[in-house]
C-alpha cells in the first residue's frame, strides 16, 4: 500500500493553488486558453528543470512515460511537443515571476540566520549580473555584439540564506546602473558591487537615503584626503576622502572612506570605496570579500541547472525557462534549509533529479536518502515462472 505521492508531488504541492489562480487571473494567462492549463504548463516547466530534460521532446516524452504517476500533480495527460511550444510562445512570463516571488517567501521563513557571517545587525545584499549568450541565427531578437547575441539575468543576493531577493532579465546591452537605478533598498542596509556599478551620482542617492555601499575603487579616480586613519595587519591605508573631479564632485559631495587592503595570496593592493566611516577596515574588506557568494550562486545556477540551453527561441519561451530555474533553485535550497542531512547543491539535484517519482516521503528521504523501505509484512511473491514468459529454464547436467 503507497502511503505517499512521489517526490516531485510533494514538492509542487509546495506551491498555494488558490495563489496560484489568483496570479492566473491577474496576468491573464489562459485567456483564450482551449484545454491546456497554466498549472499543467508550470508542472511541465518545472519537470523540464528538475529533470533535465534536453527538449520539449523530453518533457513530453518524461511526462507520458509516468503518466499513472501524474494524478497527483494536477495534471491530465502529459502535453504534446506543439501544445507545450505554443504556451512557451504566448502564455505571459510575468505569472512565473510572480510564482518566484511567493516561493521567495517560504525560503526567507526558513532561511537559516547562522549563515550571516557579520555581526552587525544591518542587512547585507550583493549586486550583480551575469550574461547568458545566444547564437543569433537561433535568437534574432537577442542583440549583443555584431555576430553574438545575449540576455543577462541582473541580480540582488540576500546573504541572510543567501537568496535572491530581486531579479531582472534584460538583453545583453543593458547597462548595470541603469538596472540598479531602479532598485528599492531599505534604509540602513549594506549592498555590495563591483567595479561597473561605479556611478556617483548614484552612490550619493544612497548616501542621502541612508543606504551603505562597499565597491572597488577605479584607479583613475580624482580625490583629495581630509583625514588618515590608523592601520593595522594587512590595512595600507585607511583614508577619508573628497572627490574633486568636475564632474564627480557634481554628482557625489559627500565625504567617503578609502581602504588599501594588500592580498595575502597575490600579494597585490585591492582598493575598496565606501560611505561608512565608522566600520573597522577590515570588516569593509570582510564585506566585499562576502560578495562572492554572488558569483558561486550564477555558477550554481548555470551548471545544475537549465539556463544555458533553451527549449524554445522566443523571448517569451526564454523567460519562462530561466524564471522556472531561479524557482527550482528556490526550491532547492529549501530542502536544504529543512534537511539534516549535509546536502550539497549539485547532489541534492542530482539524487532528486533520479528519485522525482520515488513513492516516498520526502522530509524522510531528504534527512536519509540512503535509507531503504522495509517491505510489507507477508509472503514475498516469487516472480513470474519461465513458462510465463514464453521461456523454459536452463537445465544443468550434472
Amino acid at each position: 500500500m503507497v502511503r505517499y505521492a512521489s517526490l516531485f508531488s510533494q514538492l509542487i504541492a509546495m506551491f498555494n493553488r488558490q495563489r496560484f489562480h489568483e496570479f492566473v487571473y491577474r496576468h491573464r494567462s489562459e485567456r483564450y486558453a482551449k484545454g491546456y492549463s497554466s498549472w499543467e504548463h508550470f508542472v511541465a516547466m518545472l519537470f523540464c528543470q528538475l529533470a533535465q530534460a534536453k527538449s520539449l521532446r523530453e518533457i513530453s516524452g518524461g511526462l507520458a512515460s509516468c503518466l499513472g504517476k501524474l494524478k497527483h500533480l494536477g495534471v491530465k495527460s502529459a502535453p504534446n511537443k506543439s501544445t507545450l511550444s505554443y504556451a512557451n510562445a504566448h502564455r505571459p512570463w510575468q505569472l512565473f515571476e510572480s510564482l518566484f516571488y511567493q516561493m521567495l517567501q517560504h525560503c526567507q521563513q526558513a532561511a537559516p540566520g547562522k549563515l550571516k557571517r557579520f555581526r552587525f545587525k544591518n542587512k547585507l545584499l550583493s549586486m550583480d549580473s551575469t550574461t547568458i549568450p545566444l547564437c543569433l541565427n537561433l535568437f534574432p531578437w537577442a542583440h549583443f555584439r555584431t555576430t553574438k547575441g545575449a540576455v543577462k539575468l541582473h541580480m540582488l543576493l540576500d546573504h541572510d540564506g543567501y537568496l535572491p531577493s530581486f531579479a531582472c532579465i534584460t538583453d545583453g546591452k543593458k547597462d548595470d546602473r541603469a538596472v540598479a537605478r531602479g532598485v528599492s533598498l531599505a534604509k540602513g542596509s549594506f549592498v555590495v558591487v563591483d567595479r561597473g556599478y561605479t556611478d556617483f551620482g548614484l552612490f550619493s542617492r544612497w548616501t542621502e537615503s541612508g543606504i551603505f555601499f562597499v565597491t572597488r575603487q577605479k584607479q583613475n579616480a580624482d580625490y583629495i584626503v581630509a583625514e588618515h586613519r590608523p592601520v593595522d595587519r594587512n590595512i595600507l591605508a585607511d583614508e577619508i576622502i573628497e572627490l574633486v573631479g568636475l564632474k564627480s564632485h557634481a554628482q557625489c559631495p559627500h565625504l567617503l572612506r578609502r581602504v588599501v587592503m594588500l592580498d595575502p595570496d597575490s600579494d597585490q593592493s585591492l582598493l575598496f570605496l565606501t560611505n561608512h566611516l565608522r566600520l573597522a577596515a577590515t570588516t569593509i574588506c570582510a564585506i566585499y570579500k562576502d560578495r562572492w557568494q554572488i558569483e558561486t550562486f550564477f555558477k550554481a545556477l548555470k551548471q545544475n541547472l537549465k539556463i544555458k540551453t533553451f527549449v524554445g527561441t522566443s523571448e517569451n519561451a526564454l523567460r519562462i525557462q530561466i524564471w522556472t530555474a531561479l524557482i527550482a533553485m528556490l526550491l532547492i535550497k529549501f530542502l536544504q534549509f529543512k534537511a539534516r542531512f549535509r546536502w550539497s547543491l549539485s547532489n541534492l539535484v542530482a539524487f532528486l533529479r533520479w528519485n522525482l517519482f520515488t513513492y516516498r516521503n520526502l522530509w524522510d528521504w531528504i534527512d536519509s536518502p540512503f535509507e531503504t523501505i522495509p517491505l510489507p509484512p507477508g509472503p514475498v511473491q516469487n516472480p513470474l515462472p519461465f513458462s510465463a514468459l514464453g521461456q523454459e529454464p536452463l537445465k544443468t547436467t550434472t
